[in-house]
């Protein structure tokens, strides 16, 4: 997937600009995401030709039912009302984004991999801001560098 541009609600309406970082990116999805989204467009284009409309490559996947993109603001509604209706903690939309970053670096993703992925111009930036998540990987790194000479040790004892 490519991120060439982000949406800004302002006052005049939706303002599309450059991402924070200055440039494009570029973020592997997983095989199911890639499925879901597929399936989803589908869904979308069906709509769309009931409706008498021809959809396009260049109609956004989060959008109106004519394709057209949604407000930014409609998008934090809907996630409040449809949040609302569950037992889930009431949370921003955007922290979503911050629950990604938390749960790649606590599956151990590398830093530099995360930091690309959510946009950050810099893996200090990443680290500043998810440092919550390393206290616990401290002591997992110790506990690998140690199986990793036990393994070394075990091995040259034989030799010997």
């Amino acid at each position: 997937m490519s991120i060439e541009e982000s949406a800004e609600q302002t006052d005049d309406g939706v303002r599309y600009k450059e991402p924070k970082s200055g440039r494009a990116r570029t973020v592997a999805l997983s095989a199911s995401t890639v499925a879901e989204l597929k399936a989803h467009r589908t869904r979308q284009a069906e709509e769309q030709f009931r409706l008498g409309l021809r959809p396009n490559g260049d109609s956004f996947v989060v959008a109106q039912v004519d394709g057209s993109p949604l407000q930014p603001r409609s998008l934090t509604h809907e996630w409040v009302r449809v949040l609302g209706k569950t037992a889930l903690p009431r949370i921003r939309f955007h922290d979503l984004r911050h629950t990604h970053a938390t749960q790649m670096l606590s599956a151990g993703v590398h830093p530099k991999a995360a930091s690309e992925r959510l946009g950050h111009s810099t893996i200090g930036i990443t680290l500043d801001l998810y440092s919550h998540v390393t206290p616990g990987m401290q002591a997992d790194a110790a506990e690998q560098v140690d199986a990793a000479l036990q393994v070394d040790i075990s091995a040259s004892r034989k030799t010997i």
